[in-house]
Order: C-alpha cells, then sequence, then structure tokens
C-alpha cells in the first residue's frame, strides 16, 4: 500500500493522518481491466487515457502503473502531459485538446504529441518545430459529427494536404469522437465511423502511408468492434465503470475506486429536532445519528441530499439532511456505530454495494462527474 505524496493522507486504520477520508485504487483491477480491454481488441494497439487525474484515480500513479502495459497515453491539457514527464513518464503522449500557438514550444521541449485540428494550426506547428530545428509529431482531429474541435470532414482533405506539405511535421495519426457511442441505437455512431474512413481514404488515393487511425472509445470497444482500427482510446472502462446502462458488456471491467470515510461522532436525535441546513429532514422518532467527515467539499454532490446511503458495518444507511460543505448525517434508526467505524461510501462490504451509477443516480449526473469530482483534498491510497 502506497499513498499520494502530494497530499498528507489518512491510510486505513492510521488514526494519526489528517483526514478521515480518503480513495482507495486497487492498481490490480486497473491492470486487470487492461488486460481484459486487451483481449477485446486483439492486436489493436490502446491508448490509456488519464485525463481529469485519471477519472479521479491519479494521474501519475495511474499513468506509472499502467505505461509498460499500453501503447500510448492520452491526456487533455498540456499541463497534464508535462507533469507525467516532469515524474519520469516515457511513454509516447497524446494531448487530446487544442492547442494555443504559444504553448508550440513547450510541447515540443516536453516530447508532447500535439493535436493538429486546423489548417492554421498546423502551420504554427510545422513554423515553430523548424525554428527549433526539431520535428513535431502529430495527430489530425476530424471532426465527424461532436461539432468540438477538429476540421469538418468534408473539408479534412485541405488539413490533410497541409500535413503532407509540412517539412518539420510527422503526421503520426488522425483521429475523431463519437458523439454517441453510447447509445442503445449505434446508427449516427456508424454514420461517423463512414465518414472518418471515407476521410482516411485520402492516402489510400495517392499512395501515401495512413497514419495510425483511432476513434474508438469506451462504448465503442464494447459494441463497435469495426471501429477498433489501428488504436483505441479506453477512459471510464478503464477504471471499471462502463459508459451508460444501454451499451452491451462484452468486457469483463471491475471498479478500481472506493471512497471511504469514518464515523467521527455519535447521537441520539429526538423527534422535533431538525437535522442540518434548512432543517429539510427531522426524525419522527428518536433516532441514532452519526456524522461522517466528507461533503460537497470533497466532491461529494450537495444535491444529493437526502437521497443518498452509506454502508457501515454492511448494513446500508440513508444520508438525512443537508450535506454540508465538510461532514454529512446518516440516520442509523435503532442500528449501532462507534466513532472509528469505516463507512463506504462507494464501494461494497458483506452483501451491499454502492456504484457509481448509484451516486450518479442520486446527484443527477453521470458517474464520469462522480469519479472526476472527486477532489484532491481527498488523499488517494494505491493497494
Amino acid at each position: 500500500m502506497f499513498v499520494n505524496e502530494n497530499i498528507i493522507p489518512n491510510a486505513p486504520g492510521d488514526s494519526g493522518g489528517v483526514r478521515a477520508t480518503w480513495a482507495e485504487i486497487s492498481l490490480g483491477r486497473l491492470k486487470r481491466n487492461l488486460d481484459a480491454i486487451r483481449q477485446r481488441v486483439g492486436k489493436t494497439r490502446v491508448m490509456i487515457v488519464v485525463k481529469a487525474n485519471a477519472y479521479g484515480h491519479g494521474l501519475v500513479e495511474v499513468s506509472k502503473a499502467l505505461a509498460g502495459k499500453s501503447d500510448y497515453i492520452g491526456v487533455a491539457v498540456l499541463e497534464e502531459g508535462i507533469t507525467l514527464r516532469r515524474n519520469g513518464v516515457k511513454a509516447p503522449i497524446l494531448v487530446l485538446g487544442g492547442v494555443w500557438g504559444d504553448q508550440i514550444q513547450r510541447y515540443l521541449q516536453y516530447d508532447l504529441t500535439l493535436t493538429a485540428s486546423s489548417v492554421e494550426r498546423l502551420e504554427q506547428i510545422d513554423k515553430v518545430a523548424g525554428e527549433l530545428k526539431t520535428r513535431a509529431k502529430v495527430h489530425l482531429k476530424i471532426d465527424t459529427g461532436m461539432e468540438r474541435i477538429g476540421i469538418h470532414y468534408y473539408n479534412a482533405h485541405k488539413l490533410q494536404e497541409a500535413a503532407v506539405g509540412c517539412r518539420n511535421v510527422e503526421t503520426e495519426g488522425i483521429y475523431s469522437h463519437f458523439a454517441d457511442a453510447d447509445a442503445r441505437d449505434a446508427g449516427n455512431a456508424r454514420v461517423q465511423l463512414e465518414r472518418f474512413n471515407e476521410v482516411t481514404r485520402f492516402y489510400e488515393r495517392r499512395g501515401l502511408p495512413v497514419p495510425m487511425r483511432h476513434i474508438a472509445n469506451s462504448a465503442a470497444i464494447l459494441q463497435l468492434p469495426e471501429s477498433h482500427m489501428d488504436m483505441v482510446r479506453p477512459g471510464i472502462m478503464l477504471y471499471g465503470v462502463y459508459p451508460s446502462p444501454e451499451v452491451p458488456r462484452t468486457v469483463d471491467v471491475r471498479p478500481a475506486l472506493e471512497w471511504k470515510s469514518r464515523v467521527v461522532y455519535f447521537k441520539v436525535v429526538r423527534p422535533g429536532h431538525p437535522v442540518s441546513y434548512g432543517g429539510t429532514w427531522q426524525a419522527e422518532h428518536e433516532t441514532r445519528v452519526v456524522t461522517l467527515p466528507v461533503g460537497y467539499g470533497d466532491g461529494y454532490f450537495r444535491r444529493s441530499s437526502g437521497r443518498a446511503a452509506v454502508i457501515i458495518r454492511e448494513k446500508k444507511y440513508p444520508q438525512v439532511g443537508t450535506i454540508c460543505m465538510d461532514q454529512m448525517m446518516i440516520n442509523l434508526g435503532r442500528g449501532s456505530a462507534w466513532n472509528g467505524d469505516e463507512a463506504i461510501l462507494l464501494g461494497e462490504s458483506g452483501g451491499e454495494r454502492i456504484t457509481a451509477e448509484d451516486l450518479a443516480e442520486w446527484a443527477g449526473t453521470i458517474p464520469y462527474e462522480i469519479l472526476t469530482n472527486i477532489n484532491t483534498r481527498v488523499p488517494r491510497v494505491y493497494v
């Protein structure tokens, strides 16, 4: 077991720590999830997507643990790539987000692969690389229906022709992104895939080598094998959570993160005595209530108030009253708990289980936001 060195943690069982709330990440499960994905895609290369602090699991720790088992690493912004390089990660890294012109030198300094999403940006990259007497490595971004970044598929030939003419740029890859591959009906995703296929025929028609093609995210890995191409980009599935309830679960992955806290206060609450801000809940009968040191300041959504539950001593109990910035209250009814008892916010114990999907339903959001919302005040413990 080890901990994120950037934060003074409270490891399980360590009463001398400064936090009684932590996230426990199983590196073994992450590796097994990656193995399962590799089995699904065969010889196709795999880019692990570790943006947004590796979906809340820890950017550096996850990348170091999986770099040797993956072919590429995907991040969203320049700073994430620089952080990995400064922490000794040597694997190829593609920054999937847009590039500012004055950032290009930093990409080249840290040997990061750039996303070129327009002719203007590509020409800037070529110019800066020439001035530095080096070659930039880029992946061309094609918009096949997301309307986010990337050149439209019907104008993609302009970007491709510009790339062919660049003297200081290596076009290593070309990619796009699905807008709704996680829907039960994958019709729109197949339209995007055909648009992307047509774009990549540019190289065949001109007798040029085809750059590495990639478009498949987690959902497409699960239900669109024809989209796997040269490389796939698992994101949320890598962390053991499926992208939606509608996709077939053709790969067996398990959650790698558990979110835990401890009971820090116990009291008996009389009927007619409201609990927490706004007095939104009060007991009808005398009841036992415990307090946990976790709240929306840690990333536990306030809008889950009165809907959420936690597991204490292998039993599930409801959260009551308004969730505070740093604390929440749990109604034990006639149950019992001691100060210091472990409370599971996300995870399982005995026959009870709370999933990211459960937390998302209570908060009216999606599992992606649940995981990435667990902020850096919550120490990560790696097992």
